[in-house]
Parts: C-alpha cells; sequence; structure tokens
C-alpha cells in the first residue's frame, strides 16, 4: 500500500512579466517534479491539449512547452507549495500549504485564472482566492487518470483559455 509523502514544490513558476492567464495545477506528480517542469508525464494530455486549443503543433521539449505559454501570455505554477500526497493522487492530498499566488499576480499582468482539475480549484478556492480576489475556472484534469473525458473533449473545454 502507498504510504503519504511529504512533497514540497521544488521548481519556480513559469511566467512573464506581460502573462495575463495563470494556469494552477494542484501540485506536481512525481514525473513532474523529476524534470522540475509541469505536465511532465508522457501520458498526461495537457500539451497536447493547449497546443490544440491554440492551433499549434505539440511541443516535446521543456523550452518547447515553455515558449508555446509564454508565447500565448500564460504563466504557470500550482496551487500548492506543500502537502502530504500518496504517488499523484490529489485525492489523497491532506495538510495543505499554499503557494503564494499573490506574488505571482503582483509580478504579470494576470487578469483570469484557470485550475487544471477539481483538487486544485478546491485548493485555491479555500487557500488562495480569499487573497488573491480573482475567481478561477475549474477546467477538467488531463491526467491519463480522468478517462471519462476524451482528448478532444478537454479540447473544447480548454477553447475557454483562448478565448481571454
Amino acid at each position: 500500500m502507498m504510504e503519504y509523502i511529504r512533497v514540497t514544490h521544488n521548481f519556480p513558476p513559469l511566467f512573464a512579466p506581460d502573462s495575463r492567464i495563470l494556469i494552477l495545477g494542484s501540485m506536481p506528480s512525481p514525473k513532474s517534479r523529476e524534470q522540475a517542469f509541469f505536465y511532465g508525464h508522457p501520458q498526461n494530455r495537457f500539451w497536447p491539449v493547449l497546443a490544440a486549443v491554440f492551433g499549434e503543433v505539440t511541443p516535446q521539449t521543456i523550452e518547447e512547452k515553455r515558449a508555446l505559454a509564454l508565447r500565448h501570455h500564460i504563466a504557470m505554477w500550482d496551487t500548492l507549495a506543500a502537502c502530504e500526497i500518496k504517488g499523484a493522487s490529489d485525492t489523497s492530498i491532506r495538510n495543505p500549504e499554499p503557494n503564494d499566488l499573490e506574488w505571482l499576480i503582483a509580478q504579470t499582468q494576470i487578469k483570469a485564472i484557470f485550475c487544471t482539475g477539481a483538487a486544485s480549484h478546491k485548493y485555491y478556492k479555500k487557500l488562495c482566492q480569499p487573497k488573491t480576489g480573482i475567481e478561477a475556472v475549474c477546467l477538467p484534469s488531463t491526467s491519463p487518470a480522468n478517462a471519462a473525458w476524451s482528448k478532444e473533449r478537454l479540447i473544447e473545454a480548454y477553447r475557454v483559455i483562448a478565448e481571454v
């Protein structure tokens, strides 16, 4: 049986001064922490979905992923700075500590926030929104564990990002 481990976010947010959109996960998966970059699991559909929303080729390298996000004025981080978690299971999160999103927002032009999944949204609303004052939109998770959502349905749901 998998044990709880204490996890601390181990890489910085991705942003530029002209970032207008913030996309938040909950806590990086073990694979993402290993790569020190967002949505690092090869089965996660985040990068193919985001590329499709903007009519671009799916980025393969971290540098290509970084460039895609920044080209579209997207900042990325996670709602949580630390928590106890079993593997990559968002539903197992306990003792969550939020990231300093007010600091990030002050460095940018962020006007819209999107959470990739229910856990990110739940912790954002509870721990971060009272400080940022910005309501977040909850998008479906792109994790392979969210098999109920096909890639095509995810692309339709994520199109709201391009409309901002």
